[in-house]
């Protein structure tokens, strides 16, 4: 298996009226996120404890809701806040 990202419930829902350079942001972080949790979780396949609890992340003054799932090797995006528009 290899360690990707997706949003959820889907693409759609979650970035639905989201900027576009927020966006880009957001899915930049997203690939770190899953180079950071391949090398932490070396065969996530594996992995025999309790699921990772939902982390917050700030992105280019907004916000990412998203959580680990070590043995889907996945990185789950489930909510956006983008920063306020001046």
């Amino acid at each position: 298996m290899t360690w990707s990202w997706e949003y959820l419930p889907n693409e759609q829902h979650v970035t639905a009226g989201t900027p576009t350079d927020f966006l880009a942001a957001v899915e930049q972080r997203a690939a770190e996120l899953v180079r950071a949790a391949e090398a932490l979780y070396l065969d996530g396949t594996s992995y025999q404890g309790s699921g990772e609890p939902m982390r917050y992340l700030d992105v280019a003054g907004g916000l990412v809701a998203y959580y680990i799932v070590p043995r889907l090797e996945l990185v789950v995006v489930c909510q956006l806040t983008p920063p306020p528009t001046p």
